[in-house]
């Protein structure tokens, strides 16, 4: 890459980390007010807070990349043809592909970034952010046992505590009990704290009391019985997940369990064109930035007078890219239903590029601006003109060719 090429890729990368930084800074910001509550609600440490909404930036990145990349571009080239550097170059003989090559380099180190982050990064952070969500709902300290507030994990069953001591105790500590039918037991401690270990988790209740009151039927005295206790141990493993570890889903899933995933797998069997459209959509979303690339280039690659406004050209460039990512995105929602539906999500990206290199190769040539007021030979000379250029055949300049 030369001396220009290099100002470019430069002037283009700095802008795309720019922009990919502020979009990614407001969706985490979104994810992270959403999330609050793992402070709030569930007492979390501030710690599992930000590795929790950090986890989620793989997934955010490799969506917002692409857009990042074309606000990127079409600022770059605007700016560019601003500050006339654009109009220098051209008039020294640069065509557009010179311009291109460094954006186009760009686009294909962000495709390599989305790939590796689509099949290693994003897994791996979702496989980890799974495991922390189900430390969250199963860590009974942060949901339950918080001072000042009756709660209960399940019906029939409440906890409460008055504080927690510096060194992690339970202070005051209520059990009140009623899950089984005719029997209400209720627990007073001075005194406990959890204890996990491989056969679960234990609260221990230290120097306290138990009310048991039992109504048969047909009894009314209701009678209480209460027994005191130096050390009571309740087993609290039993409010954790009842089903064991939840199936992967598949955007939690890496390449080889995607295409070969178990005999059994009942998620599997349940949805298969999930797993279908999740594999094709880690390959056909880096195909994007290439497309980005060429559409910027094709309505800002060429150079234009500074005294003309280039909002038009801009806001159309941003709406054409806007409605292929989003026809994108709604064949690999399609694929998930109709096998069939692969040709589209392959087909709209490369066709997109296809399509966006060959109108901006032919708008090299120099062209006759519709303003102008020309006669019927000169337009059908000039349409000639521009066909047989595309081609790769030379003509000789005739008369209404305007530069």
């Amino acid at each position: 890459m030369d001396l220009f090429g290099k100002y470019i890729f430069r002037q283009a990368a700095m802008s795309f980390l720019l922009v990919l930084a502020t979009l990614t800074s407001i969706v985490w910001l979104a994810v992270a007010l959403r999330d609050l509550d793992l402070l709030t609600a569930k007492g979390q440490s501030v710690v599992i807070f930000f590795r929790m909404t950090g986890l989620a930036l793989p997934n955010i990145i490799a969506l917002i990349a692409p857009n990042a990349l074309l606000i990127a571009y079409l600022y770059t080239l605007d700016r560019l043809n601003g500050d006339s550097e654009l109009i220098i170059m051209n008039s020294s003989g640069v065509t557009i592909w010179r311009f291109a090559a460094p954006l186009l380099a760009l686009a294909g180190l962000v495709s390599v970034v989305l790939v590796t982050v689509n099949l290693w990064v994003m897994p791996f952070s979702m496989r980890t952010l799974q495991s922390y969500i189900t430390q969250v709902r199963t860590d009974l300290i942060s949901q339950v046992l918080r001072p000042g507030l009756f709660s209960s994990p399940e019906k029939q069953l409440t906890f409460h505590i008055r504080d927690r001591a510096p060194n992690g105790d339970l202070l005051g500590l209520i059990v009140h009990d009623e899950r089984t039918a005719g029997r209400a037991m209720t627990y007073l401690a001075k005194t406990g704290h959890i204890v996990n270990t491989d056969d679960g988790a234990f609260l221990i209740m230290r120097d306290g009391q138990i009310h048991r009151r039992i109504d048969e039927e047909g009894d009314k005295s209701r009678d209480v019985s209460i027994g005191e206790f130096k050390e009571y141990i309740f087993d609290i493993s039993q409010f954790g997940p009842k089903s064991g570890v939840s199936a992967l889903k598949p955007r939690q899933r890496y390449l080889p369990e995607l295409l070969h995933p178990a005999a059994d797998d009942k998620l599997y069997k349940a949805i298969p064109g999930k797993f279908r459209s999740e594999i094709h959509d880690r390959f056909s979303n880096p195909l994007y930035p290439l497309v980005f690339a060429l559409i910027a280039l094709n309505f800002l690659g060429h150079p234009r007078t500074i005294r003309e406004s280039r909002w038009k050209s801009i806001l159309l460039a941003f709406g054409i890219a806007v409605a292929i990512r989003a026809g994108g995105l709604a064949a690999t929602n399609l694929l998930a239903l109709q096998a069939w539906a692969v040709v589209l999500v392959y087909g709209i990206p490369i066709g997109a590029i296809l399509v966006a290199a060959l109108a901006a190769h032919v708008r090299m040539a120099p062209y006759a601006r519709l303003g102008l007021n020309l006669n019927l030979p000169d337009k059908v000379q000039i349409s000639k003109d521009i066909f047989w250029g595309a081609l790769g055949v030379k003509q000789q300049q005739q008369r209404g060719r305007v530069g």
